[in-house]
């Protein structure tokens, strides 16, 4: 499986959160992760902060904010010019994923954690 460059979009230090099962999961298949949380953290060797680095080589942006909380990353997301985003359950975005259609980027309405363990990511 080619490895996939990944920010994972609302990064959390809580154990219970989708966003730090991701994080662990992609780091467990070799992914290299990069993250952005609404504060500084870290989960397992992947550091993260509010702060929007421009990160190059992003091959995917898996999403764990609500529709309402993306529009603040709309253009941020969009100029990191991923290959696709991810739109984890309860991150469906029509608005967002029309822009990143227009923008040659795959939306692509599915879960991380099961991509990951099915062999699909």
């Amino acid at each position: 499986m080619a490895q996939k460059k990944t920010l994972v979009l609302g990064a959390s230090e809580n154990l219970g959160r989708y966003s730090n099962k991701a994080i662990r999961m992609l780091r467990e298949f070799g992914h290299e992760v990069v993250a952005i949380g609404k504060e500084t953290g870290q989960v397992l060797d992947v550091p993260f902060s509010k702060e929007r680095p421009d990160f190059t080589d992003i091959d995917t942006v898996t999403l764990y904010l609500n529709p309402a909380n993306q529009q603040s990353y709309y253009d941020y997301i969009l100029s990191l010019h991923p290959k696709r985003i991810v739109f984890n359950p309860g991150t469906e975005n029509p608005q967002l994923e029309e822009m990143a259609r227009a923008a040659g980027i795959i939306p692509q309405e599915a879960c991380t954690l099961v991509l990951l363990s099915t062999g699909q990511y």
